[in-house]
């Protein structure tokens, strides 16, 4: 069977992290939502998303063609109900559609009215669905744990090291490279994953539920409380707190960052701060793309949401529900407003346009410390989102 995963209106909603990736490139837990369903499935699936980003996730299809909607996290009860589906059933539940079976004349009616011309199975039981950026530090601990079990059911853990203070040892494990000493591991009310080749190095005290993907490193002294993940190679020291990074990305200095999710390749200068909670306690807004407006998010914590390619300078303070755009770079004294467009350069004190040729002179300059290629199809995935969010820069 071929399994495509496709985009809906969420994509909209997850900007700006969805500017650069489908919806099911999102990471939460320890697994992107592509890499969980293909556990689940057993197979490669691909991707049915927006034109610019199809070079980079392109879509394969063949004459019979399972979709699952790309915000959807799975579970063995959804699964089976995706697999039962028959040619020109679509699977919904409360108006979303979840998956279909369709052939390949029919895939674009997963998001256009035609698909009322086919046959609707309605889904009962309850869905874990990623709609919002907040829902991703938000759903972090239950997938997280439902990760954890995944990848680790039936597997020997790497040998934790004489030197580590643990408590839930039965709740920790290591791959194979992995290394910690001399830090203080707590496991008992969440598990702690690190993956290949991660360090955990001296000094780091660290609550679970914590996933270090691959090449993944806490600094000395880092305090780490979850449901924290921290995607592969990605350094982190100072105190963290339900905070999800996808993968590439850096707040390797002291500091506080929580509620929070950051892209990839971003970076968090030495000494920023982000707020999690307003001075009055109050529920906290954050910056909507498709309404164009803050809107309520019904949360009293909520961090920053920062999208690929954007940095922070040192000092840095980040408001109570601050959205940062991809590829945008942030400093000065004071604090910034709360929805920093893409390609937006400065601070409290006044912002101008990031030129693209310095964004991809930075870009390739970073990519390139991590053996990786700054290519064609980067540089046009960039340009695209810069064309896109020309007008929130109108007043610089």
């Amino acid at each position: 069977m071929n399994y495509i995963l496709f985009d809906d209106g969420t994509w909209n909603d997850l900007r700006p992290l969805t500017f650069t990736r489908p919806v099911s490139e999102i990471r939460v837990g320890i697994l992107s939502i592509r890499e969980k369903w293909e556990k689940y499935l057993t197979a490669s699936l691909s991707h049915f998303t927006q034109d610019y980003l199809s070079v980079k996730y392109p879509i394969f299809v063949q004459e019979q063609n399972v979709l699952i909607n790309g915000s959807v996290l799975p579970d063995e009860r959804l699964k089976d109900a995706i697999l039962n589906l028959k040619v020109g059933e679509y699977l919904a539940k409360d108006g979303v559609i979840l998956a279909a079976n369709f052939l390949t004349a029919d895939l674009e009616l997963v998001n256009k009215e035609g698909i009322e011309t086919k046959v609707k199975v309605a889904y009962k039981q309850a869905v874990d669905r990623i709609a919002m950026p907040y829902d991703i530090f938000g759903s972090n601990d239950k997938a997280l744990r439902a990760d954890f079990e995944l990848l680790t059911k039936g597997r020997q853990s790497q040998k934790i090291s004489d030197t580590v203070n643990v408590l839930g040892k039965e709740n920790i494990f290591l791959e194979e490279g992995a290394k910690v000493e001399f830090a203080c591991l707590n496991a008992v009310d969440g598990p702690i994953y690190i993956g290949k080749d991660a360090v955990i190095m001296e000094g780091c005290l660290v609550r679970g539920p914590l996933a270090m993907c691959e090449h993944a490193e806490l600094k000395m002294g880092a305090k780490v409380y979850g449901a924290t993940t921290l995607g592969p190679y990605c350094k982190c020291g100072g105190e963290l707190n339900n905070v999800v990074l996808f993968g590439y990305s850096s707040k390797a200095h002291d500091g506080f960052l929580g509620n929070a999710v950051l892209g990839e390749w971003c970076n968090i200068g030495a000494d920023t701060n982000n707020s999690n909670l307003k001075n009055n306690y109050s529920e906290v807004k954050l910056w909507n793309y498709s309404s164009e407006s803050f809107e309520k998010t019904g949360l009293q914590f909520c961090g920053t949401i920062m999208g690929d390619h954007s940095k922070c300078g040192i000092n840095t303070m980040l408001n109570t529900g601050t959205v940062i755009g991809v590829s945008a770079n942030v400093f000065g004294a004071g604090f910034p407003r709360n929805f920093i467009p893409s390609f937006a350069m400065g601070g409290n004190h006044g912002f101008k346009e990031y030129r693209l040729k310095a964004t991809f002179e930075v870009a390739d300059l970073v990519m390139q410390r991590r053996g990786l290629e700054f290519n064609e199809v980067e540089k046009n995935i960039l340009t695209n989102v810069f064309e896109m969010t020309k007008e929130y820069r109108k007043s610089f």
